[in-house]
């Protein structure tokens, strides 16, 4: 999403190499990219964005060239692995623009590109988190054509907001022509980091609510059957503690990925070493090498389809149990 704390790195470079060669500091890039040397941590990234394609990837192509997967659930699994291809694609293309096409033209779309897919990604999140409440609370009405009107409503909004907001530093508010603006992630502007590490706060707190809510959900269904079936306390223990240890690994994932950098992004100055928005920018990207683990993987009827594959075999048409999303 705002890999451009990526070219805050061009900037110590050029330092570097004025202190080096003696030379005035403000060199001009012509000057600089020829003696450019590899950064590790742009490197590091390059590597991730090529890992988050191709995982992702695989989940587009088998979502999109499978008929049986048009329920809203794979729907919003399969906007999730786009939002996470493009940000992998992000991520390599900024590498090559970078270190082989400088450009402030191609910089600001590329920064758009990364903002809008790092939004679609953690928008994606919160709708899937918001259908599977919904497939618990109204499990009932769940499978019905408001569900898919639904779907498609939070998709639109999605990547509607998420494109809004990466169309804003190419359209013009950035830092570029004045430095002093600017944010830990160059060439966005303080302000606009502000608004999208609270977007991601509020996105936070409400999936956060939401899982409590499923918890709460899960543990009487889990409770109500157990006395139904005449189950052992012991077995409903276990039935609800493995649910509750699902969601708990869910949410921390994506906490543990987001929260440092969204922190920093509110307490970062752009005088701050770039050496910190690497260590806080990285573990945020990881998020979209785990999601197609966490949430297309695990999926059996995916999982179907890939053995499927895997065995040369593959069908549009393979048999499966459909599940709801509630199955986490």
């Amino acid at each position: 999403m705002m890999e451009e704390g990526l070219l805050n790195t061009i900037e110590g470079h050029q330092g570097w190499f004025a202190a080096r060669n003696g030379s005035d500091s403000s060199l001009d890039m012509e000057s600089v990219v020829p003696s450019l040397t590899l950064n590790p941590w742009d490197v590091v990234l390059c590597i991730s964005g090529t890992i988050i394609s191709c995982e992702n990837a695989i989940v587009v192509v088998v979502i999109f060239y499978t008929p049986a997967f048009r329920a809203p659930m794979f729907l919003l699994i399969g906007s999730l692995a786009t939002a996470d291809l493009l940000a992998g694609l992000g991520l390599v293309l900024h590498f090559a623009f970078v270190y082989f096409m400088p450009s402030e033209a191609v910089s600001l779309l590329t920064v758009g590109l990364l903002v809008t897919s790092f939004t679609a990604s953690v928008s994606s999140l919160l709708t899937i988190t918001i259908d599977r409440y919904l497939s618990l609370y109204n499990a009932l009405t769940y499978y019905s054509e408001r569900t898919v009107t639904r779907t498609y409503i939070m998709l639109i909004l999605t990547w509607g907001a998420s494109i809004c907001y990466g169309l804003l530093p190419v359209m013009g508010w950035n830092c570029l022509k004045e430095p002093s603006s600017c944010s830990i992630v160059k060439p966005l502007t303080k302000n606009h980091l502000i608004i999208l590490s609270v977007s991601f706060f509020m996105v936070f707190a409400v999936m956060l609510q939401l899982y409590v809510q499923i918890c709460k959900i899960v543990c009487r269904h889990a409770h109500q059957i157990a006395v139904q079936r005449h189950f052992l306390a012991s077995s409903h223990y276990v039935t609800t503690r493995k649910g509750i240890a699902t969601l708990a690994v869910i949410l921390g994932a994506f906490a543990s990925c987001w929260l440092p950098f969204a922190v920093y992004c509110l307490l970062g100055d752009y005088s701050y070493p770039a050496l910190y928005t690497y260590a806080t920018l990285l573990p945020a990207t990881y998020n979209s090498m785990i999601n197609p683990v966490i949430y297309a993987f695990r999926n059996q009827e995916i999982q179907k389809v890939l053995w499927a594959v895997c065995c040369g075999c593959f069908s549009s048409t393979v048999p499966f149990r459909s599940r709801s999303p509630s199955d986490v």
